[in-house]
């Protein structure tokens, strides 16, 4: 009787320590969440609902993408945090998710720590723009009418510790001008105010803008890269403007709460890998500016820890940094 007790412990023990690779041997074996912790309509919307639509081909499986706006993005991530690490909750992490807001306020998740990452997927480089109305046709314009009168000209961001508020922090700090923010849950919110006329200018992403310089509705005035867009080669860098060191742009990881299984994470890194290599969906990014990446998720957690070390720099020089 007592062999026959040690036999079924073992036999249960075994099913417990097998179970985590069981369930990734099925993984996935229902639909998947992909969280955006921006507002719909945006740069991460668009990319995020294309990325979904590529990795159901690749998964097999219909991928959800979820809207949850607000917090400097720590709203859409504490969710995932916060989620039960099977595979079936994903985040479409960007540095203001990870990096930026965990380090302006108290956040209930760890931006690095709270995560397992599957890879940095995407890089978006960040374009310089005004409402058409401004009477400024070059960066020298801008920075000479923000001198003259300081704190009249305002900029619209994605929200606190986004791409586009610290693109624009960088801006003031090297271009030596007063300008003032104006945080939205999202860029494309803040998209709309500045074409219609409610905010002076923005340093967005190329892709949420691309659409709104081509149709007259917005000035480029410069691309925040170190060299020009091939879908905008007339208009010039920062640098070319004379306004060195102010290139910025959206990063967009793939990442699973802490404790996703590492098959599970490799099913999915090998899942991006494929639909980056996807001819159609290269040429469609291509097309919006948007660089696609691929890494490890070891390589993409040094990215981010990297990441962190560099904004932590920029958010204290800011004075921005959590008190």
């Amino acid at each position: 009787m007592k062999t026959l007790k040690r036999l079924l412990c073992g036999a249960a023990v075994a099913g417990a320590l097998c179970a985590p690779a069981v369930a990734a041997d099925s993984y996935p074996s229902q639909p998947i969440t992909l969280v955006n912790p921006y507002a719909a309509g945006g740069p991460a919307d668009v990319l995020g609902r294309a990325l979904a639509r590529e990795l159901e081909k690749q998964l097999g499986k219909t991928i959800i993408v979820e809207n949850k706006a607000g917090g400097g993005a720590a709203i859409g991530a504490n969710f995932v945090a916060r989620a039960k690490p099977d595979g079936y909750t994903l985040l479409l992490g960007t540095s203001a998710a990870h990096v930026v807001t965990p380090l302006m306020q108290q956040t209930p998740y760890d931006g690095i720590k709270d995560f397992a990452f599957v890879s940095i997927v995407a890089n978006q480089p960040n374009m310089l723009v005004v409402r058409p109305t401004l009477k400024a046709d070059s960066v020298e314009q801008l920075i000479a009418m923000a001198r003259k009168e300081p704190g009249r000209i305002n900029y619209a961001s994605a929200g606190p510790g986004s791409s586009p508020h610290l693109g624009a922090e960088l801006f003031r700090e090297r271009a030596g001008v007063d300008i003032v923010h104006i945080p939205y849950s999202g860029a494309a919110p803040a998209i709309n105010d500045l074409v219609g006329g409610q905010v002076d200018m923005a340093v967005l992403n190329l892709a949420a803008s691309l659409q709104f310089i081509r149709s007259g509705r917005l000035k480029a005035l410069a691309y925040a890269n170190d060299h020009r867009s091939p879908l905008l080669p007339d208009v010039p860098t920062l640098a070319e403007s004379g306004v060195k060191g102010a290139e910025s742009a959206s990063w967009y990881s793939l990442a699973a709460p802490k404790g996703t299984p590492p098959e599970i994470l490799q099913r999915l890194n090998d899942a991006v890998a494929k639909v980056n290599a996807n001819p159609e969906y290269s040429k469609l990014m291509q097309a919006q500016g948007v660089d696609l990446w691929n890494m490890t998720p070891q390589e993409a957690t040094a990215f981010v820890e990297k990441d962190q070390a560099a904004m932590r720099k920029l958010v204290q020089a800011a004075g921005l940094m959590k008190k």
